[in-house]
């Protein structure tokens, strides 16, 4: 089954025509979406400047991420949640947009990004000059601006 077969199957299924048939769940689930976006964004960016040594220079890094880690995490899953819903409200438009599969794509790389990251550059936080931890943050930083990038055109080319 190809996206595009997928996307038609979903978009004829009761909680598709609900969603797109509701005049206040779209922007209700919407507005959650962007919120919690705001949080994970928000919250690796924190990290992302301290590995980077812009921000938080005075707390060390690895309380710092055990501290964002929780909301990061749960912020993380309301955006996934919320973002499934939007995608079930209107399959069709979304399995075709060049944004919206860029940024699953991007999800994808930073999510490998973190991997690498508590594989190989989590060891080295505290070592002065350690350039893994950096490269990562900064690698995060310009993944993550760039998915939100990309999803803000989604809106504009659904």
């Amino acid at each position: 089954m190809s996206l595009q077969d997928f996307a038609i199957w979903l978009s004829e299924a009761r909680l598709s025509i609900a969603l797109t048939d509701s005049a206040t769940a779209f922007p209700a689930i919407e507005s959650l979406h962007v919120i919690a976006i705001t949080l994970v964004v928000g919250s690796i960016a924190v990290v992302d400047l301290r590995l980077l040594g812009f921000a938080s220079k005075r707390r060390n890094a690895s309380e710092l991420i055990t501290a964002v880690l929780p909301i990061t995490w749960i912020a993380f899953g309301v955006a996934a949640a919320t973002g499934a819903l939007l995608f079930v409200a209107n399959p069709i438009s979304y399995s075709a947009n060049f944004y919206f599969l860029s940024k699953l794509g991007l999800l994808a790389v930073a999510g490998l990004n973190m991997v690498l990251f508590h594989i190989f550059a989590h060891r080295h936080l505290d070592t002065h000059g350690a350039l893994a931890p950096k490269v990562s943050g900064g690698a995060s930083l310009i993944l993550w601006v760039t998915i939100v990038a990309f999803g803000r055109m989604i809106g504009f080319t659904l």
